[in-house]
């Protein structure tokens, strides 16, 4: 265990040759997986693993180096050699950790590590049974569930000093659907940083009942039509609309580049005034969520875009740094071999005042989109293609039944500035982020409407 003392020394040891910034990052994280396919458990896992990454940063220069071995010598001898990598006016004799406090902790009901893994099993069973229960059209359910609990020590040259525990619990249930040569696919995959109560917030049966339902659904459902259409995206679609077609192009990284479509648009309009992005990491049990970011920088509400004006970033130490702008605690890396970047946390479109049944009413022709599945985004210019894995047409303010096969094909900024109507409600849904490397995230949005976008499907 590495006393205060003997980070100080290492990030004075990181800066002996001159540097701006130092930081040092340990890990310990402990997991714990099971899989479940053609009813019976296939794999069951679960191991720790830990390690320390120190970086040291002079103007645009960064250097980095990673170890397994976390004991002091080693980091220490670590810390020596990086220091040769990177030149620079400042250097620190002394250096006085100061603890950081989190100004809330999640509320962690059940840890994970202290649930016996028959009953963990017992919760990817009761998924399996519950989907399969659904007849002979059921092909195939795969079951995952997994948690983590990953300790973090986080120290750097401005005297933060940072402690956290994050713990994250995640099931997912995938189901296949067979008729007559037809295979369609249903999924649902909650989590959060909750303990295993997630079982609680998120009943196995309930998720697993969507997943089948939704795939034995579209078996018999028409192939969607083809051509610009209004389209009413549901909140049940979760975010991945702002993730992939928006919440990119708003990481401080690319806008350091000069690759975002949203580079030097600070003040301007570039959304509908109905539209207000916002990012927080403090949102209580959400899978993105934190205390503290990789940096040690405090979790906080990021507001993005308000009323359709663009007021900031996402950023990270180094890009809060280079751009002059805050630090808005975004800095996240997959492991301690990563260096941080700025990342999605809990991202989503505010809720407006419209009922959302009214919003449906109000189309004459259209598609409703009830769940996403994955797709494609240009950063750069925001041009996407997403998978609609649940659609329904809307007839005459009428929901007509399910459609198969659709795919939005359009570009994230434009779509902003035409969504014309946003309903009061919510919706959330957990994922994992792979912009360079991993990380958690939840994406969430209100229903609403888009008056013309392409949807590929049959003509």
């Amino acid at each position: 265990m590495l006393t205060k003392e003997n980070l100080e020394e290492i990030l004075i040891t990181s800066l002996r040759l001159g540097g701006d910034f130092a930081e040092i990052f340990i890990e310990e994280t402990n997991t714990t997986s099971l899989s479940g396919e053609d009813n019976k458990i296939e794999k069951i896992s679960s191991g720790t693993e830990a390690g320390a990454g120190i970086r040291v940063i002079s103007g645009k220069e960064t250097a980095y180096a990673a170890s397994a071995d976390t004991s002091f010598e080693s980091l220490r001898t670590a810390a020596l050699k990086i220091s040769q990598e990177i030149s620079g006016e400042k250097k620190i004799k002394s250096l006085d950790l100061r603890p950081r406090i989190p100004e809330h902790l999640p509320p962690i009901k059940q840890r994970p590590n202290e649930v016996m893994t028959e009953v963990k099993t017992g919760q990817v069973e009761l998924l399996n049974k519950t989907a399969r229960a659904y007849g002979d059209n059921i092909k195939q359910v795969t079951v995952r569930y997994t948690d983590s609990n990953q300790a973090v020590t986080i120290a750097n040259s401005e005297g933060v000093y940072v402690e956290d525990n994050r713990i994250r619990t995640r099931y997912f249930i995938n189901v296949i659907a067979e008729k007559n040569g037809v295979l369609q696919t249903g999924y649902e995959a909650p989590g959060g940083t909750v303990g295993f109560e997630l079982f609680e917030l998120y009943p196995p049966e309930a998720y697993a009942r969507r997943a089948a339902e939704r795939a034995l659904k579209m078996l018999d459902a028409p192939h969607a039509p083809a051509g610009k259409m209004t389209v009413v995206l549901s909140s049940e679609a979760g975010g991945t609309l702002i993730h992939e077609a928006c919440g990119h192009a708003l990481e401080a990284d690319f806008i350091m580049k000069g690759t975002s479509v949203f580079s030097g648009k600070i003040g301007g309009r570039v959304a509908s005034e109905l539209i207000t992005v916002i990012d927080d990491t403090r949102l209580a049990g959400k899978f993105g969520s934190y205390a503290f970011d990789d940096e040690g920088t405090p979790a906080q509400k990021t507001v993005l875009i308000e009323n359709g004006i663009l007021k900031g970033y996402m950023s990270d130490w180094y890009t809060s740094q280079q751009l002059g702008i805050l630090r808005t605690g975004n800095g996240r890396r997959e492991d301690f071999r990563h260096k941080p970047v700025p990342r999605m946390t809990n991202t989503l479109i505010a809720p407006g005042e419209m009922d959302p049944a009214e919003i449906i009413a109000s189309v004459k022709d259209g598609l409703l989109v009830k769940h996403m599945g994955g797709g494609q985004v240009n950063v750069t210019n925001g041009d996407f293609v997403f998978e609609v894995t649940e659609g329904c047409l809307i007839e005459n303010g009428k929901n007509k039944g399910p459609v198969r096969g659709a795919i939005l094909i359009g570009n994230g900024p434009k779509i902003l500035e035409i969504i014309d109507l946003v309903g009061s409600d919510l919706g959330f849904q957990a994922g994992v982020c792979g912009k360079y490397d991993h990380a958690p995230v939840s994406d969430a949005q209100p229903t609403i409407r888009i008056p013309g976008i392409i949807v590929g499907g049959r003509m």
